[in-house]
């Protein structure tokens, strides 16, 4: 295998790809288009550009949610726009409480749980953004942005087994639901090339292709295990083979995909794969706060 950058492209592919079918960005969940009720604070200014306008016109609405919130503590049009404003003002720490509450008010919208997991893992509370993560795969086994966020912290505290452990049980509970004759809710395709990624990273790629070449024969029309398999082919120098796969992923793929995968089939060929430049673009999660149980 190539250096762990290389590898991770598979990953950062797969991600890009994932987000776009399983529509894993949170952001527009909490506004940014939607009106606001009578007395609460307006979108910023779409025309403003100068750095420090923006900042301070973000500070007010922020400061204007705050007010309502004082009035109405359970005003979930206030509490989603704090927490919008706050992400784009980097106040990560400042997202904490109105989200708690957006999940304390909505415990079946797992959405508002997943961020809130990802707002703990950045924070570096591990344990916390894991309990969070379970807490959702409780309800929903088969909820595409938990396995993921979960999969993730995983694998940034260098435990890729766990991690695929954590898949094959979601892959295992979905074959015993359908044997029952119950629907699983459950993306099987999505959860095998998540999978196979971790088989990557762990240095297996012989059983992330086997794993590809099953989604493929199960899924002949997604290009995601086609497109994830051409990149492991291509790490591994087998860049005829490869290049057919870039090829057949294209046709298959999206619109918005096919120039993007033309573009990163050339990019690939001519990268550089020196040992000594390895860098993971995913940096271990901090340990203090203990590991991922």
């Amino acid at each position: 295998m190539t250096a762990n950058r290389n590898r991770w492209l598979v990953g950062t592919v797969l991600t890009l790809a994932l987000a776009a079918f399983l529509s894993i960005s949170l952001l527009p969940l909490l506004g940014g288009n939607g009106t606001r009720r009578g007395g609460e604070p307006t979108e910023a200014n779409p025309t403003a550009t100068d750095p420090a306008s923006v900042q301070a016109e973000l500070e007010a609405q922020a400061r204007g949610y705050e007010l309502v919130l004082e009035r109405e503590p359970d005003n979930q049009t206030a509490l989603q726009g704090l927490v919008d404003a706050r992400i784009q003002l980097n106040d990560i720490d400042g997202v904490l409480g109105p989200l708690e509450r957006l999940v304390e008010l909505n415990p079946d919208v797992p959405d508002y749980a997943v961020l809130l997991a990802q707002t703990k893992q950045q924070l570096g509370d591990l344990e916390g953004a894991a309990q969070t993560y379970r807490q959702v795969l409780d309800q929903q086994p088969g909820n595409m942005n938990a396995l993921q966020g979960l999969t993730v912290l995983l694998v940034q505290q260098n435990r890729p087994q766990a991690a695929i452990g954590l898949l094959q049980d979601t892959l295992k509970t979905a074959e015993q639901v359908q044997a029952e004759g119950a629907t699983a809710g459950i993306d099987t395709v999505s959860v095998k090339l998540l999978l196979a990624q971790v088989h990557v990273e762990a240095n297996s790629p012989g059983q992330a292709i086997a794993l590809y070449d099953e989604t493929i024969a199960t899924a002949p029309e997604d290009f995601r295990p086609v497109l994830a398999k051409a990149l492991v082919l291509q790490e591994q120098g087998e860049a005829d083979t490869a290049q057919a796969l870039f090829a057949q992923a294209t046709a298959l793929a999206p619109a918005q995909f096919k120039d993007q995968i033309e573009l990163m089939s050339t990019q690939n060929q001519a990268a550089p794969t020196t040992g000594s430049e390895s860098v993971d673009p995913l940096e271990p999660a901090p340990a203090t706060e203990g590991s991922a149980d």
